[in-house]
């Protein structure tokens, strides 16, 4: 039933929605780099081990595609990741929340840059629409305020501008499964996460968590290797595949949302404007993702990696 397989992609945003403000509370005790690398060392290797349960051994072998698996792991993993965490530490977690909402419409403008496929012209305006709003969260209203853009958003635009890349690149791997594409480019990322953090350690720009640290947020990284990497991961890969693309992408709208909630119970009050912008962010977003699905009079067709607005973790994603 259309109502359970839409329990999948719920779950998965309501997962990555809280992950942001315990991702942040962990970058009190950890270095970003050497966060998102200890979250992704733990959460590959239970990709790795249910990968191994369910495909066997052959399906970490990357064959003639090793080269693209690399890169989209780079590219996407660990360029969305790690600059996710460092923006974490210049930039509010509802900011950077609503930047991760824009995932679905970046990726069909990525879609355009490299195969030409343009969209609608109503899907480009609400996505003016729904920057707008990031806009007014940011600014707070005020053009003062645009000086709160920062280095925090720099990051948050490439992060999500390198999820879009590679979400479009798993469009390319229509015969690998989810779990597959998503294991072993988490392994490539995973290893450029690694070599990022043992240089940033070597020359000084952060310092290898001790012990204790790692103990401090043993319930962070819990929460989000188990819920925000793998759950959260497996949920949503299987709400893209019952419900489809267009159907599944509506409940990355509930992130921020999510976060918001998160942090208002936390005892953050946000201005008026902020709950403005919110508001007219992920109603264009979802205008844009309504816009963006096929006809109804199309005949039904197999979901395919192809039509997949994001097909892993957007923090994280994310996993956002």
């Amino acid at each position: 039933m259309r109502s359970r397989a839409a329990a999948y992609p719920l779950l998965a945003a309501l997962g990555w929605g809280v992950m942001f403000p315990i991702l942040a509370s962990a970058l009190t005790w950890i270095d970003p780099l050497n966060l998102t690398t200890a979250r992704y060392l733990l959460a590959t290797v239970v990709l790795v081990a249910i990968l191994l349960l369910r495909e066997g051994v052959g399906a970490l072998r990357p064959g003639e595609r090793a080269a693209e698996v690399v890169v989209l792991g780079v590219v996407g993993f660990a360029g969305f990741n790690l600059l996710t965490n460092l923006a974490l530490e210049h930039a509010a977690v509802q900011q950077i929340a609503l930047f991760v909402a824009t995932t679905p419409v970046i990726t069909q403008l990525v879609r355009w840059a490299r195969d030409g496929v343009r969209p609608k012209p109503l899907l480009l305006a609400l996505s003016l629409v729904a920057l707008l709003g990031v806009g007014l969260v940011i600014t707070r209203g005020s053009l003062s305020g645009l000086d709160q853009f920062g280095l925090g958003g720099l990051m948050m635009i490439g992060a999500v501008l390198g999820w879009g890349i590679y979400t479009h690149g798993a469009s390319r791997f229509g015969a690998w499964s989810p779990l597959r594409f998503t294991t072993l480019t988490a392994l490539a990322g995973t290893a450029a996460m690694l070599a990022a953090s043992i240089g940033a350690d070597a020359v000084g720009w952060q310092h290898a968590p001790s012990a204790a640290d790692l103990v401090a947020v043993t319930p962070q990284l819990a929460y989000a290797v188990l819920v925000g990497a793998v759950i959260a991961v497996l949920a949503w890969n299987t709400g893209v595949q019952r419900l489809g693309a267009a159907n599944a992408a509506l409940f990355m709208n509930l992130v921020p949302v999510t976060t918001f909630a998160v942090q208002i119970a936390r005892g953050y009050r946000p201005e008026s404007v902020e709950l403005v912008g919110a508001a007219i962010t992920i109603a264009a977003l979802i205008a844009a993702n309504l816009a963006a699905r096929p006809r109804l009079s199309s005949p039904p067709r197999e979901t395919a990696v192809t039509d997949r607005v994001a097909v892993t973790d957007p923090v994280a994603v994310t996993s956002r």
